[in-house]
């Protein structure tokens, strides 16, 4: 259980790195959305 956690804390260190994910400018949740889904993508094809 602590691997999964510790996969997951990783997963959001990295996600934090996208400026505008950590600081969220989109206005709505859809944009906010779909940019976590593009910044996970890329993190998981690296």
């Amino acid at each position: 259980m602590y691997k999964a956690r510790h996969l997951m804390e990783n997963f959001y260190c990295r996600l934090k790195q996208y400026r505008a994910i950590a600081t969220r400018y989109d206005k709505t949740a859809r944009n906010f959305l779909a940019g976590i889904h593009l910044a996970a993508a890329v993190i998981w094809l690296n």
